[in-house]
C-alpha cells in the first residue's frame, strides 16, 4: 500500500499538487455524501477552486483562516456507501491526502437520547457491510482516531454545541431499504437485527464510515511501517448529522438545514482545532 506520487485517479480530477499543503500533512478533506453538500462546505472557503469530473466527484480546493495561519482544506462527495467511499477514499489517499472528516447525515437509533437535530461523533462503527471485508476480517474494529474525536469534542464546546453532540458507536450498513426500512422479503430478519443494534447502545445508522475508518487504519500502519513521522499520521473521524429517526420520522426542511448548518460549522471548528495542536 506505499505511497505511489504517480498515481492517476480515475474517478476525481486531482494531482498530488492539488492535495499538498499544510507544511506535507496535505489538505484536511470533507467528505459529505453529496456533491451539493461539498459545494456548500466550499462556499465558506477562501481562495476557492473547483475541479470537475464526469462523475460528479468534484473536488473543491480553497483555505480556511484558523488561529493566526491559512490551513489547506477540500471537500468532495464520497458519494453513498461503502463501495463508492472507498475508491474515493484510496484515490486521495495516494495523491498525499491524510486527514479526512465525513460530514453527514443518519438516523437516530436512540430516538429518547439522539433526536432529530442532534449531531453524533461517530468513534466506532459496526461493519455491516461487505466493503471492508475484502480488506481485513470482520473481526477488526473500525475506529475513528482518537486525535479526530478528541476534537470533535473540544469544538462542539467552543461552539456551544455540547449538549446537542453524542459520542459512541454508529452503524454502518450497505443495504438502505432492506436493512432500515424493512423492504423486501427478509424484513422481519432486518427489522429484528436493528432493534438489536439499538439494545446494543449504537447511536444512529448511515452507509459509510466503515470504510472510512478500515482504510484510514491500513494507510496508517503502513505509512508507519515506512517510517513516517508521527505527525504526518492518516487520521479520520465522521460527524453526524441526524435528520431522521427509522423507519418514517424526518426532521422537517428547517430543522434539517439548522442541522446541515451546525454540521458543516462543528467539521470546520474541528479542522482549526487539529490544525493547532497538530501541524508542525
Amino acid at each position: 500500500m506505499k505511497q505511489n506520487y504517480a498515481f492517476t485517479p480515475h474517478h476525481i480530477n486531482a494531482t498530488k499538487d492539488d492535495l499538498a499543503g499544510n507544511n506535507g500533512i496535505g489538505r484536511y478533506v470533507l467528505l459529505p455524501g453529496s456533491d451539493g453538500r461539498a459545494k456548500e462546505i466550499a462556499n465558506q472557503f477562501d481562495n476557492l477552486t473547483v475541479k470537475t469530473h464526469p462523475r460528479g466527484h468534484n473536488i473543491y480546493l480553497g483555505t480556511i483562516a484558523g488561529e493566526g495561519k491559512t490551513i489547506d482544506v477540500a471537500s468532495i462527495s464520497s458519494g453513498m456507501g461503502c463501495p463508492s467511499m472507498e475508491i474515493i477514499l484510496h484515490e486521495l489517499f495516494h495523491l498525499g491526502a491524510k486527514r479526512f472528516l465525513r460530514v453527514g447525515t443518519a438516523g437516530s437509533l436512540q430516538p429518547q437520547l439522539v433526536k432529530l437535530g442532534d449531531l453524533v461523533s461517530a468513534q466506532a462503527s459496526v461493519r455491516d457491510e461487505d466493503t471492508t471485508t475484502t480488506y481485513v476480517p470482520v473481526s477488526i474494529p473500525a475506529m475513528a482516531s482518537y486525535e479526530v474525536t478528541s476534537a470533535i469534542l473540544e469544538s462542539a464546546k467552543n461552539l456551544n454545541l455540547s449538549a446537542k453532540l453524542h459520542t459512541g458507536m454508529v452503524h454502518c450498513k450497505s443495504s438502505f431499504y432492506a436493512r432500515e426500512f424493512g423492504a423486501g422479503p427478509k424484513a422481519d430478519e432486518n427489522n429484528a437485527f436493528m432493534h438489536l443494534l439499538t439494545q446494543c447502545g449504537v447511536l444512529a445508522t448511515e452507509m459509510e464510515t466503515a470504510a472510512l475508518f478500515v482504510q484510514s487504519q491500513l494507510y496508517d500502519y503502513h505509512l508507519m511501517q515506512q517510517g513516517t513521522g508521527p505527525e504526518f499520521r492518516v487520521l479520520c473521524g465522521a460527524i453526524l448529522g441526524i435528520i431522521a429517526i427509522p423507519p418514517n420520522n424526518f426532521a422537517p426542511p428547517h430543522l434539517a438545514a439548522v442541522t446541515v448548518k451546525e454540521l458543516t460549522a462543528l467539521a470546520l471548528a474541528t479542522i482549526k482545532y487539529m490544525s493547532g495542536k497538530s501541524m508542525p
